[in-house]
């Protein structure tokens, strides 16, 4: 049972690990919050030589995400990927490679945009599925990238970091090996995930081109799992290759409160929630040019104590104020990393955000992980 600092409430919602309440960290100013996320989120960046912060004082400058690090020279960015080299940003491993795992993964998976996926649903038969029901006997090629522009609390992948600091030469793979897996006929769908795309979208994009032109005529969907922080250019072409090729953006949505927000992830976010925001806006525009398969999907994970109906609500208000019918996934939480000490998500917890994310006029919305609720608080 955790306790808050400030106001003294104690509960199985408040983690040590944070140290405050969610009222009191929304109640905190400027200054008061910086401190806050540098002390959280310290023992997970220093043990990796990662950035406490996103640099800003560096001569290159990168644009690639909403965290627009200014890298001083010899150093890395806030996502640990992007290192300046005598003023010129670089990948770490350089442009025609990727830090990355990949597999095979039997379709229908455990994707988070199952419920509206061609691989579950046969939505979109025959241009964008493979069968008009399930995809049984072909598969997902689950490309894992080992980076990410933020610093989630409770990430449940948060060993990529590790691979990372070390720089474990089995994760530095060529693009065209990638480009050459994709190429079995088997696979109807490629997703990429992480840690994030975002910090590897310019060679995603690339390698995405090539994987589309060697297989026309097939079914090859392309998906982007993702925090939505991406330069809006970028996620506009991420967004042009998944409307191309039947695949979906996948938006996860942390939290609508900008200092529970940044609390969370180790990042602005005041900046990041007006990015993700406007990406929301650009995806869903586009989105309108193919009904067939939901281009975008929306999703929050519910992190108890922190991440509660109220924040539910106003994401589905905003979501629902662009198009009510844009999907939206609730993800039931399991403690990992950081956030070991919260319970996961509670049965109660889960229906009254179903019902509020309804009511906020969303016409598709979804509960997913459901097997981790119980009767937790």
């Amino acid at each position: 049972m955790g306790r808050c600092a400030q106001c003294g409430a104690k509960g199985s919602t408040i983690s040590d690990a944070i140290g405050l309440c969610a009222n009191c960290i929304k109640n905190l100013d400027a200054d008061s919050l910086r401190d806050l996320v540098q002390r959280v989120h310290r023992v997970s960046r220093e043990r990796y030589g990662l950035p406490l912060k996103p640099p800003d004082e560096g001569e290159a400058r990168c644009s690639i995400c909403v965290n627009e690090c200014r890298v001083p020279n010899g150093a890395i960015g806030f996502c640990g990927y992007w290192r300046c080299n005598r003023g010129s940003l670089e990948p770490l491993f350089g442009s025609s490679n990727l830090f990355v795992e990949y597999y095979l993964d039997p379709l229908p998976t455990n994707c988070v945009a199952t419920p509206v996926c061609p691989a579950a649903t046969g939505c979109g038969y025959p241009r964008y599925a493979a069968k008009p029901g399930t995809e049984d006997g072909f598969y997902n090629l689950a490309v894992f990238l080992s980076a990410c522009n933020l610093d989630c609390l409770f990430c449940q992948n948060h060993i990529y970091k590790r691979a990372l600091s070390l720089k474990l030469r089995e994760y530095i793979k060529p693009i065209e090996e990638i480009v050459s897996a994709a190429e079995d006929p088997r696979i109807t769908c490629v997703c990429y995930f992480g840690g994030d795309p975002t910090p590897f979208a310019p060679q995603l994009i690339r390698a995405s081109r090539a994987i589309l032109d060697r297989s026309k005529g097939r079914v090859k969907r392309i998906c982007w799992e993702t925090n939505g922080l991406a330069n809006p250019e970028l996620m506009r072409r991420m967004a042009e290759i998944s409307l191309e090729s039947g695949g979906i953006v996948k938006i996860d949505w942390k939290c609508c409160d900008p200092k529970i927000y940044s609390v969370l992830t180790g990042v602005d976010g005041f900046r990041a929630i007006e990015r993700i925001k406007r990406n929301i806006r650009l995806v869903a525009e586009m989105a309108r040019r193919r009904p067939e398969v939901p281009l975008l999907v929306v999703s929050t994970l519910l992190v108890p104590g922190y991440v509660d109906c109220e924040e539910v609500e106003n994401i589905a208000r905003f979501i629902a104020s662009i198009d009510p019918s844009i999907p939206y996934i609730l993800l039931a939480f399991h403690p990992d990393h950081l956030l070991r000490d919260l319970p996961p998500t509670s049965l109660s917890h889960a229906n009254e955000a179903l019902k509020r994310a309804r009511e906020a006029g969303l016409e598709r919305v979804y509960l997913e992980n459901a097997w981790l609720l119980g009767n937790y608080y």
